[in-house]
């Protein structure tokens, strides 16, 4: 009796000390959903049960040593197991909320708990140390409930753990213990008895694709991105049958609206998502009224999509068609190395010198890198331009005087080149020059001045090209990198949180002037740039030309999730099915009902998809990404 009273003993305290962690992870996501509510409008009760599951299973996974160390009397040593158990709990609580309360405020910008990937990417420069003082000031109340938790932790622990309790154990109620908590722990941990452990796919599927960011956990999707770096090969087809339904290798077909050797300025405009330009938003008019006249002026594509949600997915997308379907950046990933086709590459063979210019800290996002890669002749960054003045101490110069000074700079450019200017400072922090403060106009969310600032910028930038002998023979795409963090339920829908403004301007409005309704992703850039400008040429792309193509579609990758745009429609592709489809709204007030998928439609579809991610796994691999 003494020895199964001491095994219930022992039972008792580990279960309660377990239930603080679990409640404690339930009350970070309460924080996560209170601050990010406008993303998860069909939220539902269960899917906070959804959460609590996802949760346990993340305890189990991380708390087996904890439990081992607990099934271990250490006799007279009974204070240093009471010190290592202690450590060990309030460690897993500090990285658990940390990790938890870091996406409180980054979900808001990437629509994703963070994966393993994001220590690469905050290593690529000096972003993080330059932001670290920033973060402090402005995310102050995430430090202090991340403070409050460990806190908490500290505290029922002590109440919780009584270290008289250690001195009693013997060894064997403790291994009986073992026996059933570890074999337990381990298949709560892999998710069940199946052949695999469940990932962040499997998980998700408990709930609707739209709320995945809640029901996980931060430390669930590092765990589980770890070391997922390397791609599988997929055989859904044979070579020959999945090119009959996608194939990367294009040829050009010159469209003759410019003349040959037109000149290309690239402009990717930082964080300027649909929501925040008045040309799509009618109730955001007056933020950018410099940008609404270019769009209304050009061929402006409205449902223009961004194929990622961080601007290092964004350029790799722009400048050589390549998606992002992996979790992990490309440029950050094993094969960014590969050879491209990229814009660079591709017109240097025409005769184009080219440059890159981004006012940010030279190695930011890896850009200087991938530009190197991409084929650029040049790159202009932070140190080139050379007065740390106009630096804001946070990300790099100012736009209002790397805008202007990079449209001089391409003045030295031999013609015909192809120039990409990537802005900056319409990104959190949303830093704004106090001169410009109460001269720019103020919204509901500090991004709306920075937004105005950005288009005051890009003026500037305009300003200066329009007395430059090159300007009337250029040609302009403007796109943003990425949508910025949103208040708004309507745009933190799966299919509105990737619409973005692209457009084509040309001074001498040679081109058709109107607002396409047609599907245009940042990877169709390549492509259409490539018939505008008259060259005939082979390449390889996964995006389509706008003038020779049949193919109007969007392509995007979140939490193992492949969302495919096609027509009017979206469609969910997970665990090799394409599944939810629904109708695209346009604007707000519409429809967005599911819609049943037939057998005809859901065979072409996942085709078509099924063909994208075969060729694109097996040409990273086996580095085919150029024609040869």
């Amino acid at each position: 009796m003494a020895s199964a009273s001491r095994l219930i003993t022992i039972l008792s305290r580990l279960g309660k000390q377990l239930l603080v962690v679990l409640i404690l992870m339930n009350l970070e996501r309460c924080v996560f959903f209170i601050f990010n509510y406008a993303s998860f409008p069909t939220i539902k009760v269960t899917d906070f049960f959804v959460g609590s599951w996802i949760d346990w299973m993340t305890i189990c996974l991380c708390f087996i040593p904890f439990v081992l160390i607990y099934g271990i009397p250490f006799g007279r040593l009974y204070k240093l197991k009471h010190a290592i158990l202690g450590g060990v709990f309030i460690l897993f609580n500090t990285f658990f909320a940390a990790l938890n309360l870091m996406d409180v405020e980054y979900f808001q910008y990437t629509n994703k708990r963070s994966t393993a990937d994001l220590f690469t990417i905050l290593g690529a420069g000096n972003d993080l140390s330059q932001l670290l003082t920033t973060f402090i000031v402005d995310f102050w109340l995430i430090i202090l409930l991340f403070i409050g938790i460990v806190w908490v932790s500290v505290y029922l622990w002590n109440k919780l753990s009584i270290i008289t309790h250690y001195k009693e154990e013997k060894l064997g109620s403790n291994l009986f213990m073992l026996v059933i908590l570890i074999p337990l722990m381990i298949v709560s941990g892999r998710g069940g008895m199946q052949l695999k452990p469940s990932g962040v796919m499997e998980v998700t599927q408990l709930a609707n694709p739209e709320v995945s960011g809640l029901v996980l956990n931060t430390p669930f999707t590092m765990i589980k991105s770890i070391g997922k770096d390397q791609l599988e090969e997929k055989h859904y087809f044979t070579d020959k049958v999945a090119q009959e339904y996608f194939n990367p290798i294009k040829k050009s077909s010159p469209a003759l609206l410019l003349p040959d050797k037109t000149n290309v300025v690239v402009i990717i405009l930082e964080s300027f998502g649909n929501e925040y330009v008045g040309f799509f938003n009618k109730e955001n008019r007056g933020y950018t009224p410099f940008f609404d006249s270019i769009l209304s002026n050009s061929l402006t594509f409205d449902m223009g999509i961004a194929n990622g949600k961080k601007s290092i997915e964004a350029v790799p997308a722009i400048l050589a068609s390549i998606p992002n379907l992996m979790d992990n950046p490309y440029i950050s990933s094993p094969y960014a190395t590969n050879d491209l086709d990229a814009l660079p590459k591709l017109l240097k063979k025409s005769g184009y010198t080219s440059a890159f210019y981004h006012g940010a800290t030279n190695g930011s996002m890896r850009f200087d890198a991938f530009a190197k890669q991409c084929g650029f002749d040049h790159y202009f960054g932070r140190f080139e331009y050379g007065n740390d003045a106009h630096f804001d101490k946070t990300w790099g110069i100012l736009d209002e005087y790397f805008n202007p000074w990079t449209a001089r700079k391409i003045t030295s450019l031999p013609q015909p080149f192809f120039a990409t200017l990537f802005t900056l400072s319409s990104h959190h922090p949303y830093y704004v020059p106090s001169k410009w403060k109460n001269k720019l106009k103020k919204g509901p969310h500090p991004i709306y001045q920075s937004i105005h600032y950005g288009d005051m910028s890009l003026r500037k930038f305009f300003d200066t090209a329009k007395k430059q002998a090159w300007y009337n023979n250029t040609l302009f795409v403007l796109v943003a990198d990425h949508t910025p963090a949103t208040s708004d339920p309507f745009y933190s829908q799966k299919d509105q949180m990737y619409r973005i403004p692209i457009a084509f301007y040309d001074p001498k409005k040679r081109l058709p002037k109107n607002e396409s309704h047609a599907i245009f992703q940042q990877l169709d850039i390549l492509p259409t740039l490539l018939d505008l400008l008259n060259i005939e040429t082979t390449y390889y792309a996964y995006g389509n030309s706008y003038f020779n193509s049949t193919y109007r579609e969007g392509v995007t990758f979140l939490e193992g999730a492949l969302y495919y745009f096609h027509s009017n429609q979206l469609i969910t592709f997970t665990k090799e099915k394409a599944r939810n489809l629904q109708v695209v709204a346009t604007k707000k007030g519409e429809s967005r009902q599911p819609l049943p998928i037939n057998h005809q439609t859901k065979t072409r579809l996942e085709k078509r998809i099924k063909s994208m991610i075969q060729r694109y796994n097996s040409d990273l691999i086996r580095n085919k990404m150029t024609v040869e």
